[in-house]
């Protein structure tokens, strides 16, 4: 904990969190497995079912656990490893009652060296994506916890509040990834850049809803999460920059995503690791020094726009060479 930027009052908690969830750790794994087995199967509303149950008992539970069961963080650590334990039997009844194409059967794994490269190799963005998005909340906080706790729980509040508009695009872009993979396997690449097109607007118009909502209500969210002066003045300020900076997700996300569904593994890999690896790292790593705490509320933002003018030389040829793919 102290390695991700926990301080000495934070770590009791933070230790008390984090173990149910890392004995829960591999059957979540597992889940994210079946779920993306589902939506390429075309069942998005069976891995819709098995997430969501997930989520709504999370919130369930984790009151019942801090509050009535006066269990601390420690109970929500619990209420969240349990929650995903039973999204993962969901999934995988799904699977077991024979509702799915895709079946698991011992017998049939492979023991091809190519089927497992295939796999890693397009998985590498998705694996680069979070594994750097990992690395950079560690450094996040460590960085902000040289200004104290209240720097910290502020950058904290302003990730996870950012994370739920990010899961929208990302969201959105998902659902482009089998249509897009279908088509461009069939040929169909006018429809790929359709539908490339489409799902940036799409993206756009729910972020941009959302942001609005964001703006006009930053300090009541900000609130919600914790109601403290010095909370406040670290969050609000990052709060706006990260709402500036929102606009530009569902070109970022889209781009990555198109890349990774079309088999396009090292434009893909490379683009996910921009956000929160070539961009992001060198900034938390110097900006502090020189700007000190706005240095820190900066960093993200500044990340995501040259994110966004990265992605855009990669996407723009790429639709033009779709059109020329199709006439062909």
């Amino acid at each position: 904990m102290m390695l991700l930027g926990s301080t000495d009052t934070i770590l009791p908690h933070a230790s008390a969190y984090a173990r149910p969830i890392l004995f829960a750790a591999p059957l979540m794994m597992s889940s994210l497995v079946m779920n993306n087995i589902l939506r390429y199967e075309g069942k998005a509303s069976f891995a819709m079912i098995g997430l969501v149950t997930g989520g709504v008992l999370n919130i369930v539970l984790d009151p019942l656990f801090i509050f009535v069961f006066r269990m601390g963080t420690g109970g929500a650590g619990l209420a969240t490893a349990l929650s995903q334990c039973i999204s993962f039997f969901i999934l995988l009844s799904m699977f077991l009652r024979g509702k799915t194409v895709s079946q698991f059967r011992v017998t049939e794994i492979t023991r091809a060296p190519r089927d497992y490269l295939l796999i890693f190799t397009n998985g590498a963005p998705s694996f680069g994506r979070q594994g750097l998005n990992s690395i950079g909340g560690m450094l996040l906080n460590i960085a902000a916890r040289e200004y104290g706790d209240a720097a910290v729980a502020g950058m904290s509040i302003i990730s996870r509040i950012f994370l739920f508009i990010l899961s929208v695009a990302i969201g959105v872009g998902q659902g482009l990834q089998p249509v897009a993979a279908f088509n461009y396997g069939a040929k169909k690449y006018r429809r790929v850049r359709q539908a490339a097109i489409f799902t940036i607007f799409a993206a756009f118009c729910f972020v941009c809803v959302l942001n609005v909502v964001c703006w006009c209500n930053s300090e009541t969210l900000i609130h919600l999460f914790r109601d403290d002066p010095e909370v406040l003045a670290v969050a609000l300020p990052a709060f706006r920059y990260q709402c500036l900076a929102m606009f530009l997700q569902p070109v970022i996300v889209v781009t990555n995503m198109m890349f990774q569904s079309i088999g396009k593994s090292g434009r893909a890999t490379f683009l996910a690791c921009c956000r929160q690896g070539v961009c992001f790292i060198p900034l938390i790593l110097t900006l502090p020094h020189l700007l000190g705490l706005p240095g820190i509320e900066m960093c993200q933002p500044i990340a995501d726009t040259l994110t966004f003018f990265i992605s855009v030389p990669f996407l723009l040829p790429f639709l033009h060479k779709l059109n020329q793919m199709e006439e062909a």
